[in-house]
């Protein structure tokens, strides 16, 4: 059973979502989907002057706000839960224009975050292009034989934005030696070298690296040297 009782709204009127049948003392109309009481006594929004408010369900907390901000009358609407042996608030009644005035502000903001999230998006792509061409001038002053449009492709994929690779950690974003080192060092290992392959054969992984670990120092030793031509093939896989 719903307690006599109901609970204190310091704000506007407080509307009852009833759980057993009830009937307007008044008009007698019901059974009631809500209703006010009156003196202890269940009165629907009609006979309570309540009958012109629309229901906004709870869950939009700046719709609500704004809405009761708009509204020059408004009530909040509360269930009792059994379970829980307490009313809970299940949204409010506004009038209809405040409803329709709280929406449009709503939409603006929303339409504001819009924007924001597309110049920042905008903002980080820039950040990131910038980044990226810095990673690949440090891999080339370290390895000034590495071709530069490979020194571009190795620098794009460690530095992808949440990505977790070397070249988004702190190290990696302060342009460290260590960092820029294992990022080229990956990409032989990957590209230049039979690695994948014998991983795929089931070769375990440090037994993988330790046959191609001389074709890794191979090739970081002739993009060590300055004279090395940019343009020469790099040894293939085999």
């Amino acid at each position: 059973m719903e307690p006599s009782t109901t609970p204190r709204e310091r704000k506007g009127f407080l509307v009852i979502q009833p759980l057993k049948r009830r009937y307007c003392v008044a008009c007698r109309r019901g059974p009631l989907s809500m209703l006010v009481l009156e003196d202890g006594a269940p009165r629907c929004l009609g006979c309570a002057d309540l009958g012109h408010l629309v229901f906004l369900p709870r869950g939009d907390t700046a719709l609500t706000r704004r809405s009761r901000e708009e509204s020059t009358l408004s009530a909040v609407v509360v269930r009792f839960n059994r379970r829980r042996a307490r009313y809970e608030r299940q949204g409010v009644l506004v009038e209809e224009e405040a409803l329709t005035r709280a929406e449009g502000r709503c939409l603006a903001d929303a339409e504001a975050r819009r924007r924001r999230r597309v110049r920042d998006a905008r903002r980080r792509a820039a950040q990131d292009v910038r980044f990226a061409a810095a990673f690949a001038a440090e891999i080339r002053r370290l390895f000034p034989g590495c071709p530069v449009e490979r020194a571009g492709e190795i620098a794009a994929h460690a530095s992808v934005r949440g990505s977790g690779r070397v070249g988004r950690s702190a190290a990696g974003r302060a342009l460290s030696e260590g960092p820029v080192i294992s990022a080229v060092v990956a990409s032989v290992r990957h590209v230049d070298t039979p690695y994948d392959r014998l991983l795929m054969t089931g070769v375990p992984r440090q037994e993988a690296r330790r046959r191609i670990a001389a074709g890794v120092e191979a090739v970081l030793r002739q993009w060590r040297d300055r004279t090395a031509d940019t343009a020469a093939p790099h040894p293939t896989p085999r």
